[in-house]
């Protein structure tokens, strides 16, 4: 059985869960760690878990909004901590000194019951990678931070029967924010974040028969609003927009989601 559930989601932290179980035994990976030390016990709390029941975090790559707490729970817990050699590197120039291990583009980690296999995305980090994540049955595609969507990021998610997917702002207000212009261009450049529009159309692309969970997430606080994101992704699926699941900044009320 594969099932995920964010912790928390936008640009003050992202962070969710990914369990994958194979009879009495279970594997629980972090896919980032963007909170800070109490944060991120308080959230497991909730879920009913401690950093000690975690195998493995993987940082997707190096903005605070990702790694958070992530070296000191991997020096005070041994979990084990993933990420590309560009987001590593970035990780021992500010500091860390404990044990990492290096992912790579296409190939698959296996991390107890669950099999992880990164892919390279469009944005302004050193080396960041997404994720396809499978129990050997179910897939989870978790695609929160590029510029814009490409053929070998739809290839690498194909067939998906989940996808966290990112639905970062809406054009209009970012463009009537109070950013500054090289911030709005940033945000909306080839190598910043998906607008709803962007990633409704991506959605249309990954779109299949057997996918029946999508979560819309890393939504702006100021750009965005949770309404214009689910519906652009209800067009994209045909479905209710009340249908359309949302990651918002303290995570999900829905809980667990099994894929």
């Amino acid at each position: 059985m594969l099932r995920f559930r964010n912790l928390a989601s936008g640009s003050a932290g992202n962070a969710t869960l990914v369990e994958a179980r194979d009879g009495l035994s279970r594997t629980l990976v972090l896919v980032d760690c963007g909170l800070g030390w109490r944060q991120l016990g308080a959230a497991l709390a909730r879920c009913g878990l401690s950093a000690d029941e975690l195998d493995a975090v993987f940082i997707t790559h190096e903005h605070g909004d990702h790694v958070g707490c992530a070296p000191l729970l991997a020096q005070r817990h041994g979990v084990a901590l993933w990420g590309s050699a560009g987001t590593l590197l970035a990780l021992r120039e500010a500091g860390y000194e404990g044990p990492a291990y290096t992912a790579r583009d296409g190939q698959t980690l296996a991390v107890g019951a669950l099999q992880i296999r990164p892919f390279t995305v469009p944005h302004d980090a050193r080396e960041p990678l997404q994720l396809r994540c499978s129990d050997g049955a179910r897939d989870l595609g978790v695609l929160t931070d590029l510029g814009h969507v490409t053929p070998y990021v739809v290839a690498c998610l194909a067939r998906c029967h989940a996808l966290m997917l990112e639905s970062n702002h809406d054009p209009a207000m970012l463009a009537a924010s109070r950013y500054p212009p090289f911030l709005k261009r940033r945000v909306s450049g080839l190598h910043g974040h998906l607008s709803n529009e962007q990633a409704a159309a991506a959605l249309v692309s990954l779109r299949h028969d057997a996918l029946n969970t999508v979560v819309a997430a890393h939504l702006s606080e100021r750009n965005n609003l949770p309404v214009l994101a689910r519906t652009a992704f209800a067009e994209a699926l045909g479905s209710a927009p009340e249908d359309v699941l949302v990651a918002e900044r303290q995570g999900m009320v829905e809980g667990w989601l099994t894929v």
